[in-house]
């Protein structure tokens, strides 16, 4: 029996509709495809503040972990540095008189702090966790063995890195520079609270300029003091991108993932 008009009807319908949901499915996934598998992110201590004058703030390093948790949903293998500003910072503590290399461990443990405050919001999101100390702490945490990282990244664990290099008078961000080159990463990440790098300080110039692109030579010739100087060199040598964004802004580490247009990104040239 040949189909009649409203048989007819009623099978357009189902095939545009089903067309229409296909695309739309296609177009989603297409939106959340990362432009990199692996990644480095580095956040500031002062990040986890908030609207605090010292420590953590629950709610930021919640809506943190919720923007972490959602890159690493994407399969995206995420490995973190967190610095220890909010809590210690050596060098400032050498300012005050306290030995350098003292003020340095505290700050490493300052960073420990944070890792597992970071790790306990993660998991709370069912996202699997670990964090690496550079220092012994195996009470609370595993020992950075390369190998073993690179094994849970492959794994989708979020890998948190802490306590820096393990050594004093070097930085967080020349720990996050040190450990994404040694991981593989294919991508540096600097979380600030600026959208990018500018020709002075943004704050307290309103004429400053922002860069969408630089080299790592023009950072250090125009002493921009983005990263430490270190740090800099180590991402120029290994010809590590760097991407510096605005993490206070929500949503952002996913926009930088996708490869969209956020940011200063820093290259080798």
């Amino acid at each position: 029996m040949a189909p009649g008009p409203t048989d007819v009807i009623t099978a357009a319908l189902y095939n545009t509709r089903r067309y229409t949901k296909t695309r739309a499915i296609r177009n989603s996934m297409q939106a959340d495809t990362p432009a990199y598998k692996r990644i480095l992110l580095k956040l500031s201590g002062e990040v986890l503040m908030g609207a605090e004058s010292f420590g953590i703030d629950p709610a930021t390093i919640s809506r943190l972990a919720n923007e972490i948790g959602a890159i690493s949903r994407m399969g995206v293998q995420v490995g973190l540095v967190i610095g220890g500003g909010n809590i210690f910072r050596g060098a400032g503590l050498a300012q005050a008189g306290i030995d350098r290399v003292t003020g340095d461990h505290m700050g490493m443990l300052a960073t420990v702090i944070n890792s597992l405050a970071m790790q306990d919001a993660l998991e709370r999101l069912g996202i699997f966790a670990r964090v690496m100390s550079a220092i012994r702490v195996n009470e609370v945490c595993e020992d950075y063995i390369r190998r073993r990282a690179v094994r849970h990244l492959e794994k989708g664990r979020v890998v948190i890195f802490a306590a820096g290099t393990g050594n004093p008078f070097f930085t967080t961000d020349s720990a996050a520079s040190l450990r994404a080159i040694e991981v593989g990463a294919e991508v540096m990440l600097k979380a600030t609270k600026v959208d990018g790098i500018y020709t002075s300080d943004p704050m307290q110039n309103s004429n400053a300029k922002r860069f969408e692109t630089i080299t790592y030579d023009e950072v250090l010739n125009q002493n921009l003091r983005v990263m430490d100087a270190t740090a800099i060199v180590m991402c120029r040598d290994n010809d590590l991108p760097l991407k510096v964004f605005d993490v206070t802004r929500e949503g952002e580490i996913s926009r930088v993932v996708k490869g969209e247009n956020v940011g200063t990104t820093v290259f080798k040239g």
